[in-house]
């Protein structure tokens, strides 16, 4: 009892946090929910008024009252109450629905802002298919709860409201033994709402992991075919869609039940007042006309009682996903801005002063006790696999963070400068190269928006692309597919290097952006490129010895420190790992010259 007591404050406590993030929302739009509001009002209002007219008409018919022109009047009444609930049901309609979609709008873009502020670490932890479920499924649900769940919560509250004051001012003892059984809907509900909550936790994660299957498996398709796997991922996929119809299954033990004890207790209140209302009127204690819009009182309130377990549903959900979308609200980028950023230096020289850095706390490094200074010219980089190249360029470019007096910039201490200024002063090619289905010329002009078609086309000429691509059908308006699909590996790497050296930025870094480059074409690249250097600074990853060739300074990485660093001659004399795959690298070259 007390774990369940502890389980259900933790919820509460997860709620109330996640439910201030709609409290800014609903200030901003208070004007349109309060006329929505009203309009549902308006609403009740007549829907109340309705039985009041029956009853009066009843009544008259009952004691000889009645006329032709008095039934007409009372019949045109209700023809006039009709038209304004229906005038006031699209008023809330539009204004109150209206706002749920604003609202699943403005928190979709405060998420993508979030997401887009974000850096590695958070999407190391965080696989896109779950991302994709929270601005997908886990919005809607919040849609749907700050709509229609709303709506119905508000409506089920006055008309319930509304319609036992009626009831009391027709006669106070029946309406207490119409509201008798209410107390057991209450239990009931409070009984499986943390069921409830629990079990659809469950199911909104096993679709966050559906949707990072299906993502990870169209993106792999080609290896998936080229493996022969459709098989076991479409058997692994059933697996998964079995286990979340098992979840839902599950879940909609508990919906279900809700929905029916709501009707069947409301339906066992009408059987008493059919009783013992019909008794009363037997008696004369009540006319024929109290008795019939007692009734209709009471069949208003059958919607509301009914309600409670689908309302109970709709804002579990909405709640259980708000929180689940709060907890990547509350994220905090690893690399941060200093409160009081200092100005960007004006020369170009990057210093790294015993930087240790590992990806996980308590873990063993990935670089250790790096010292480097980097000046304007060409920087090369090489070492085995797994010796921390990628991860140097990453922290060169400001994606992971830093430790204070570790990395300088033309002699500032890194984290001092502003994060988005030291970030517009790089350009930086990832090893693996990413392209957008768009155009070819949209993909070179992604970092740079207003760029001219001039300016694209020098860039891709720096990147050797260009008369390539002029000879495509459509030129520099071809679009590449998914992920660039449609080119060759060699293509891609030279459009992503294009939209780097078009940004025209002070530093350069290349994580082995040739490595699917011909011969001829990378010694083109690098011709080019000592035409566009002066005065600026490249550092290239390269598992190739011909492309860093005429570097300023060949750095040799192994096991995440500097063993080694020199010019290519130097190195070929000094460094056995440098001529080694020099003199093997040459070797092939030779051969197959």
């Amino acid at each position: 009892m007390s774990e369940n007591l502890l389980i259900n404050r933790a919820q509460m406590r997860k709620a109330h946090s996640a439910l201030r993030l709609l409290v800014p929302l609903f200030r901003k739009y208070r004007a349109r929910i309060l006329v929505g509001f009203l309009a549902l009002l308006g609403v009740d209002l007549l829907q109340l008024l309705i039985p009041r007219v029956i009853k009066s008409a009843v009544d008259s018919l009952q004691y000889g009252g009645a006329t032709s022109g008095s039934l007409f009047r009372q019949g045109i009444l209700i023809v006039g109450f009709a038209t304004g609930i229906a005038a006031c049901r699209f008023g809330w309609r539009y204004l109150v629905l209206g706002f749920s979609r604003m609202l699943e709008r403005d928190l979709r873009n405060r998420m993508l802002a979030r997401l887009v502020g974000l850096d590695r670490p958070f999407f190391n932890r965080r696989p896109a298919g779950e991302i994709m479920a929270l601005t997908s499924n886990d919005l809607t649900a919040v849609q749907m709860a700050c709509g229609i769940g709303l709506v119905s919560c508000v409506d089920a509250i006055m008309m319930t409201g509304a319609a036992i004051g009626f009831m009391v001012y027709i006669h106070p003892k029946l309406t207490l033994l119409a509201l008798a059984p209410m107390p057991i809907l209450a239990l009931l509900t409070g009984l499986l709402t943390a069921v409830l909550h629990k079990r659809f936790s469950r199911v909104q994660e096993q679709f966050s992991r559906l949707t990072e299957f299906s993502r990870s498996t169209l993106g792999a398709i080609r290896l998936i075919k080229a493996y022969n796997q459709e098989v076991s991922q479409t058997g692994y996929f059933d697996k998964m869609g079995r286990d979340y119809v098992r979840n839902n299954l599950r879940l909609a033990i508990v919906q279900g039940a809700l929905f029916p004890f709501s009707t069947m207790i409301a339906n066992f209140s009408l059987l008493l007042v059919v009783y013992f209302g019909g008794n009363l009127t037997i008696s004369g204690t009540i006319s024929i006309g109290d008795f019939v819009a007692f009734m209709s009182y009471l069949f208003l309130m059958t919607w509301p009682m009914m309600a409670i377990g689908w309302v109970t549903t709709l804002f579990q959900r909405g709640i259980t996903s708000l929180d689940r979308i709060n907890r990547i609200l509350v994220e905090e980028p690893v690399v941060r801005e200093p409160t009081a950023p200092l100005p960007m230096p004006l020369g170009n020289l990057l210093s790294l002063r015993n930087l240790t850095f590992g990806h996980i706390p308590g873990s063993a490094p990935v670089l250790r006790r790096i010292n480097l200074e980097i000046k304007p010219g060409l920087t090369g980089i090489v070492g085995k696999t797994g010796a921390g190249k990628t991860t140097l360029c990453q922290l060169l470019a400001r994606i992971y963070p830093v430790a204070d007096n570790q990395y300088y910039w033309g002699g500032i201490e890194v984290n001092r400068l502003g994060l988005a200024e030291v970030r517009e002063r790089i350009a930086y090619v990832p090893q693996d190269t990413l392209l957008f289905s768009d155009t070819i010329g949209a993909n070179i002009g992604f970092g740079l928006p207003d760029a001219t078609q001039e300016e694209i086309e020098k860039a891709a000429e720096l990147a050797a692309i260009h008369d390539e691509i002029v000879n495509f059908e459509n030129g520099y308006q071809t679009r590449v597919g998914e992920k660039g699909v449609l080119l060759s590996g060699g293509q891609r790497q030279r459009i992503a290097l294009a939209r780097a050296l078009l940004t025209d930025r002070p530093v350069v870094i290349i994580d082995d952006g040739l490595s699917a480059v011909d011969t001829d074409t990378e010694h083109r690249i690098i011709a080019n490129f000592r035409k566009w250097l002066p005065g600026r600074i490249c550092i290239m990853v390269s598992h190739r010895v011909a492309p860093i060739m005429a570097a300023d300074e060949i750095v040799v990485l192994e096991n995440g420190e500097i063993t080694d660093r020199g010019s290519h001659l130097d190195l070929l004399e000094s460094n056995r790992f440098y001529r080694t795959i020099h003199d093997h690298q040459m070797s092939i070259g030779g051969a197959e010259n």
